[in-house]
């Protein structure tokens, strides 16, 4: 077996060759200081640097696009209400009848906005440049993480991608009781997280038989070996280094701009 197979992610695009935990923590850096502070400086900081970073990830940006609309919707979404609904502090920048921006509520709009874009992009790129079995190697190998959580977390995301197709069954199943997305806004609501929890119900059952499965056959033994070490490199070093450069500049440019608005003051 070649060393090509037993570590495919030798070569090709940076954030595809860093270790997981790596990304990880720059991940979880950049979150943390988004978190920490409501105003749209730091977060415009902390996105924009995203944005400079996609073409480490070695999609296209369709495929991006494709992955993160919802959160850009949704971002979007956030920002025009909390602007329509903000404070009306500050110089009036458009009035139309009861619609009225100022500068102060259009800020507070962008910072929910930023923030939540900001927030959510990490996450997308951890799990569109991460193997699952690297990133479970990885929690048993340098975390030693018990071994019954590993299982489960790799089990997890392994299924991921049946959850469409349950979420079919599961909408079949229910229209054939009967029960659909008719009637007013409410029922369909209403029948919404109805399946929406059947599909987690569903989903812990079949990681956690999976999970169960996979240690029945040695997979959680006292003593094992692994196929593919999960080792370090200067990449990680340098991925890490960049999640505390990132998270530093949106500190200290924040607080520069006189923006920075520490969440729990």
């Amino acid at each position: 077996m070649s060393v090509d197979v037993l570590n495919p992610n030798l070569t090709g695009p940076v954030l595809l060759r860093a270790n997981p935990l790596s990304k990880l923590l720059a991940a979880v850096l950049v979150t943390i200081v988004v978190m920490l502070s409501v105003d749209w400086v730091s977060a415009a900081v902390v996105l924009g640097s995203e944005i400079l970073l996609m073409p480490l990830l070695g999609i296209s940006v369709w495929k991006l696009f494709l992955r993160t609309w919802p959160f850009v919707v949704a971002a979007a979404v956030g920002a025009y209400g909390t602007a329509l609904l903000a404070e009306k502090t500050g110089a009036v920048l458009f009035e139309l009848g009861p619609v009225l921006f100022t500068e102060d509520s259009v800020n507070a709009g962008l910072a929910i906005g930023l923030r939540a874009l900001a927030i959510a992009l990490p996450g997308v790129f951890l799990l569109t440049t991460t193997d699952p079995t690297d990133l479970a190697d990885a929690l048993a190998q340098k975390l030693h993480l018990p071994h019954r959580f590993v299982l489960g977390a790799l089990a997890g995301m392994r299924l991921v991608g049946l959850l469409m197709d349950e979420w079919r069954t599961l909408g079949l199943a229910r229209h054939a009781r009967g029960v659909g997305f008719e009637g007013n806004p409410a029922a369909r609501f209403k029948n919404f997280l109805g399946q929406a929890f059947g599909l987690i119900v569903q989903a812990i059952r079949r990681a956690t038989r999976l999970a169960v499965a996979m240690e029945a056959r040695g997979f959680g033994g006292r003593e094992r070996t692994w196929a593919r070490e999960s080792t370090f490199s200067a990449v990680d070093g340098g991925v890490a280094l960049a999640g505390v450069v990132i998270s530093a500049a949106a500190v200290l440019t924040a607080v520069y701009a006189g923006t920075w608005n520490f969440i729990l003051s």
